[in-house]
Formats: structure tokens, C-alpha cells, sequence
């Protein structure tokens, strides 16, 4: 946590400088908004990982992992997958995308391809923000942490049905035997160690740094465009009238079956980016406070996440033509559908880009981006529809 605290903090020195120095318009927002927000939210990562790498190289280096990998074995392959996809699976509830980088380990094409294409169903740590807002919002004290770990579990869930699904049907092939050498225990150098980290580390900046970029200005552009006649409206009004605000309107039919209105929707597309930006885009459009997305924990400065209730709760009542109180269980259904839709949804742009990167081909990322959404569409709609059919 500290050097990402330095690193977030250096990154917020740099946006401070252009803000004081460089005159309004769109190129000052472009920069500070669009492309320093959107690189350092991959940059600040950066410790997280070399971190990960540092130690699962100690552990191949020392021949621990193998060991690891051979217990395992036998657990994944009734799951389609092989003992060494036990490690990414791991890996992918801090990142996806080291995680997706770390499946070069196992030597079955046909596993490795499916453990890439569950790895998504795994809660980031960027997904927190957004379980933490929701679950801060709409449940007790006391349910909070077991709606948050029913999210993990799901995911995990998942994860195991698909890994068994894809194996059996979409790649097919015989996978290969576990054959391994054991190696001797041994204390590996610090040299081996550290190239290695780094390697990894400078891998993950290269693959993912222009991705995220271009998909950060292209998530800024709609939604600082088209930029509106009276310059002193708040950032709530600027949202719902930028480009972003439009599609997500234009879209709402789609996402009416689990109960979403348009700016559910908006935080949604605003995620396809970076998962901690629906956090911020929904405080911005419920309640003009973007801080959400800093939350690690239950932090309700300013009585936020009340605010953010009864918003939410207060639209739930006007699209279904209800009284505010009828529409406060309903709201609370529609709250646990939309954090069931963040679980399983379109992986970020950088997962999607290191699939593309491990296997060669979009083929297998958009895949990866498409059967996600059409699962947690397809999951969101039946828990809704049914919830409310109880209600």
C-alpha cells in the first residue's frame, strides 16, 4: 500500500501542476481527466505486481510451486483445468491481468486457454469500490460482509461451471498429462529473483499502458462531449447531457429487465475502461460526489452513501410508478442484480488485451468481452425477475 500510495500521490502532483498551469478547455481536461487518470490507474498497480511476480518467482525458483501445482491437480482437472491453473485463479482476486500473464506456466494449450477465459469470473481488487458502495448503501451493517463474500462465491462459482463447460465443448482436444519434475528444495538468488520481477513488471507496463490510454480517452471524450452552453453546470448535469449519458439513455430498454435505469447503465459502460471508474461515474450521477472510487473501505463522508440510497430509490419509484416506500426492497434487488452484473461483466480493457496478447489473436478476447456480458445480462435478468415476483 505505500509505494502506491506514492505513486498515487505523484500522479496527483502531476495533475495538480497542468491544473494550475495550463488554461481550461479540452485539451487541459484531455490530459488531466482522460490520459494522466487513465494511465495512472495502471501505473499505480504497478507495486501490487512486481510484488506478485517477486514471490511466485521465489516459489518456482525454491520448487515450491510444483509442489503447489501437483496437490491441485486433481481438484482442477474435475474443473477442465490443470493443477498449475490453481495459481492464476489466485492471482486474478488482486488482477486479472497479471493473472492472465502468469497462465504461460502451463504447458496444455487447451488449459491454459480455459483458465484465461474464467479468469474474469474471479473479483478483482478493482471491483472493491464497487462492492463497497452498494453493499454501504443498501444493506445493514451486519449483512455487508456476507453480501460481499456471496459475490466471491459466486464468482467462483462460475468459474467452475464455465471452466467444465468450455473444456467439454468449446475446446475440445485431449489435455496432457501432468507430468513434472519435482524439483530439490533450494534457496534461490536474489539476481534470478529480480530479473525475472522485472521482466514481468515491464511486460505489464508495455502490454497495458497504450491500451489503457487510448480506451481512458475515449471514455473521457464521451463523457466530457459535447460540451454544454453554460460552463458552471456541476458535474451531474454535465454527465447526463455528455455523449455517455445519451448512449447510456439510448440503451436502457436493453437493461430494463434487471430493473437498470440510465445511469446504472452509464456507470456500466464507464467500466469497460477501468471497474474503479463506475464507482466514481455513479457518486458523480447520483450525488455529484466522485470519491467512491477511492473507497478501500466503508468511508460515508458527508452522509454519501444515504444520499446515494435515496436517489437511487426515489428513480426505482418513478420508473415503476410506485411509492418511495413500496420501492425500497426493490431498490435494494436492484442494487445486489447490478453488483451481480459488475461481477460477471466485460472483463477492463487491459484483460482483454492481455488475453489478446498470451494467445495471439482477438478472437479469444472479444469472446472473452461478449460471453461475459450476455452471462451476467442473462444472470442479472432471472435473479431480478424473480426477486421481484416475491416482492
Amino acid at each position: 500500500q505505500y509505494p502506491m500510495d506514492w505513486i498515487d500521490a505523484g500522479v496527483a502532483w502531476i495533475s495538480d501542476m497542468l491544473n494550475n498551469n495550463l488554461p481550461d478547455g479540452p485539451v487541459k481536461a484531455m490530459l488531466v481527466d482522460g490520459a494522466i487518470a487513465g494511465v495512472g490507474a495502471v501505473i499505480v498497480f504497478l507495486p501490487q505486481i512486481l510484488i506478485l511476480y517477486f514471490f511466485i518467482s521465489y516459489m518456482e525458483d525454491c520448487g515450491y510451486m510444483a509442489r503447489a501445482a501437483f496437490i491441485m491437480d486433481r481438484l482442477m482437472h474435475k474443473m477442465g483445468l490443470h493443477g498449475k491453473s490453481f495459481i492464476p485463479l489466485i492471482m486474478g482476486f488482486g488482477c486479472n491481468v497479471p493473472a492472465v500473464m502468469a497462465t504461460r506456466t502451463i504447458e496444455s494449450k487447451r488449459s491454459r486457454l480455459v483458465t484465461m477465459l474464467v479468469l474474469p469470473m474471479m473479483s478483482c481488487s478493482a471491483r472493491l469500490p464497487i462492492y463497497i458502495m452498494m453493499t454501504g448503501s443498501f444493506f445493514a451493517a451486519q449483512y455487508r460482509s456476507s453480501v460481499m463474500l456471496l459475490l466471491y462465491i459466486i464468482g467462483i462459482a462460475m468459474a467452475v461451471l464455465l471452466a467444465r463447460l468450455f473444456s467439454k465443448t468449446l475446446v475440445k482436444g485431449e489435455d496432457t498429462p501432468f507430468v513434472m519434475e519435482l524439483p530439490p528444495y533450494r534457496f534461490p538468488t536474489w539476481k534470478a529473483i529480480g530479473r525475472h520481477t522485472w521482466e514481468k513488471g515491464r511486460q505489464y507496463l508495455k502490454k497495458m499502458g497504450g491500451i489503457i490510454l487510448v480506451a481512458s480517452i475515449i471514455v473521457w471524450a464521451l463523457s466530457y462531449f459535447p460540451v454544454p452552453d453554460n460552463p458552471n453546470i456541476d458535474k451531474q448535469a454535465r454527465q447526463e447531457q455528455s455523449y455517455m449519458g445519451q448512449v447510456g439513455k439510448a440503451i436502457e430498454p436493453v437493461f430494463r429487465p434487471m430493473g437498470f435505469n440510465w445511469r446504472l447503465d452509464v456507470g456500466l459502460l464507464a467500466g469497460v475502461g477501468a471497474k474503479e471508474i463506475v464507482a466514481s461515474t455513479m457518486g458523480v450521477l447520483y450525488t455529484n460526489n466522485d470519491s467512491f472510487g477511492n473507497d478501500n473501505e466503508y468511508n460515508n463522508d458527508s452522509h454519501k452513501y444515504e444520499a446515494l440510497r435515496h436517489q437511487m430509490t426515489a428513480d426505482v419509484a418513478e420508473q415503476h410508478h410506485i411509492s418511495y416506500t413500496q420501492a425500497e426492497p426493490l431498490a435494494q434487488l436492484t442494487a445486489f442484480c447490478f453488483l451481480l452484473f459488475v461481477l460477471l461483466y466485460f472483463p477492463c480493457v487491459a484483460t482483454i488485451a492481455a488475453i489478446k496478447g498470451e494467445t495471439g489473436s482477438w478472437k479469444w478476447g472479444i469472446f472473452a468481452a461478449v460471453y461475459t456480458t450476455v452471462l451476467a445480462w442473462i444472470v442479472s435478468a432471472i435473479v431480478f425477475q424473480i426477486g421481484s415476483f416475491f416482492l
